[in-house]
């Protein structure tokens, strides 16, 4: 049975007799004093890493640092390192407490005699089942280090994919957050003292101003119960989102038929399957039990479903670019290159081609809508704040004119 690994913090000297302090993962303090020892160090205080009061404090683990974790364990076994070496070196030296505890766990059973692929299962949130079933299957074959090289890959490739979709949508969303605090901060603050400048002018206001002020008003009496009812409606959409597949399922089909983001995530979906696809079955994942594993990584539920049609219809023996092509939801042009794959016997390096061409035409797009989206923002901005100022000036234009 395989113990649990603790963080400790330690404080000692070097072999040159400088103080030196740190943190390390061990299965109890006299492991770490062992380590210790071993690396040099006279450890004369030794004590377990006390749990901060709000959380862990910015030590969570994301799908980030398992991908560079993957690259660091695929170039260690590539190196001829063996695989406890290699998690425990980098275990040793990560920067995240709760990653080395991970990769403690880990390693304690891997010592304990259990596979890798074992171990990775005992922890879903991080690991999933595509990562772990190519972890078993370079155990099986004796290939470990290759598929690690393979699945490092994969991950990187799929987080930069994540990152330029991200990107795509933290920009304008950010700007449009900015905007709606500094109009309301305009309505409730700023435009109740033109209010009470114009309320001694005596004379009937120009019906623009009127209707931003009836707004300020609405917005003063109304707005922190709109803002607690769009709280709550978001509280409890989101609730009901992680809560039903149906939803989920909906907003999928619906949000792919935005103009331009519709587009850039079909083609982020097909990356990702042909990316997902090709990495399994190049592995030696059976076609059928690496379509399932691709149907889940697609990321939406259109794709997903057409995956799963896919599938069941390879699996009673017809080609995949016809049961491809019956879906009605992947471009001619993957279809051919699978069907040419099929054909020569190298489905994987098709499949391979087929997720670096739509990995290139997502970063275009995502480009291009930045680019496309920042004058329409500004132009948008303009007319909104641009319009409040004109809004309070004008009465005192009109003083101008009429002296």
């Amino acid at each position: 049975m395989a113990r649990a690994v603790t963080t400790f913090t330690w404080q000692g000297k070097d072999r040159n007799g400088q103080a030196r302090k740190g943190e390390i993962s061990a299965a109890s303090i006299a492991d770490a004093k062992n380590m210790l020892r071993r690396q040099g160090i006279s450890a004369n205080k030794v004590k377990k890493l006390s749990t901060p009061l709000f959380g862990t404090g910015g030590q969570k683990i994301t799908p980030a640092d398992i991908s560079v974790t993957s690259r660091q364990i695929a170039t260690m076994l590539a190196a001829g390192v063996t695989l406890i070496q290699s998690l425990e070196m980098i275990a040793q030296g990560h920067a995240k407490a709760s990653m080395r505890k991970l990769l403690g766990e880990i390693t304690e059973e891997v010592k304990a005699g259990n596979p890798l692929s074992s171990a990775l299962r005992k922890h879903p949130l991080y690991f999933d089942d595509l990562y772990c079933d190519l972890v078993y299957t370079g155990e099986q074959s004796g290939a470990l280090e290759t598929i690690y090289d393979r699945i490092a890959t994969y991950k990187e490739k799929a987080e930069a994919l994540k990152s330029k979709i991200k990107k795509a949508m933290f920009y304008p969303i950010a700007v449009l957050v900015v905007a709606f605090i500094v109009t309301t901060i305009l309505l409730i603050f700023v435009v109740p003292q033109f209010e009470e400048i114009f309320s001694s002018f005596g004379a009937e206001l120009p019906a623009f101003t009127q209707f931003v002020l009836a707004i300020s008003r609405f917005v003063q009496d109304f707005g922190i119960f709109i803002a607690i009812g769009i709280g709550v409606a978001g509280f409890m959409f989101m609730r009901t989102y992680k809560r039903s597949q149906k939803l989920r399922d909906s907003l999928d089909r619906k949000i792919l038929k935005i103009p331009v983001i519709g587009e850039i995530l079909k083609k982020a979906s097909i990356a990702r399957f042909t990316r997902t696809l090709a990495t399994t079955f190049a592995a030696g994942v059976p076609l059928i039990g690496a379509l399932e594993s691709a149907a889940g990584a697609s990321g939406n539920a259109v794709y997903r479903d057409a995956i799963l049609y896919m599938r069941k219809e390879v699996a009673g023996g017809m080609p995949m670019h016809v049961a491809m092509r019956a879906t009605q939801v992947f471009p001619d042009m993957v279809t051919q290159m699978i069907a040419i794959g099929e054909e020569s016997g190298a489905v994987d390096e098709m499949l391979s081609k087929i997720a670096t061409i739509y990995e290139a035409e997502v970063d275009d797009m995502v480009d291009g809508l930045t680019s496309l989206l920042e004058p329409m923002i500004m132009a948008v901005l303009g007319v909104v704040i641009g319009g409040l100022i004109v809004a309070m000036y004008l009465p005192i234009f009109q003083m101008g004119n009429v002296v």
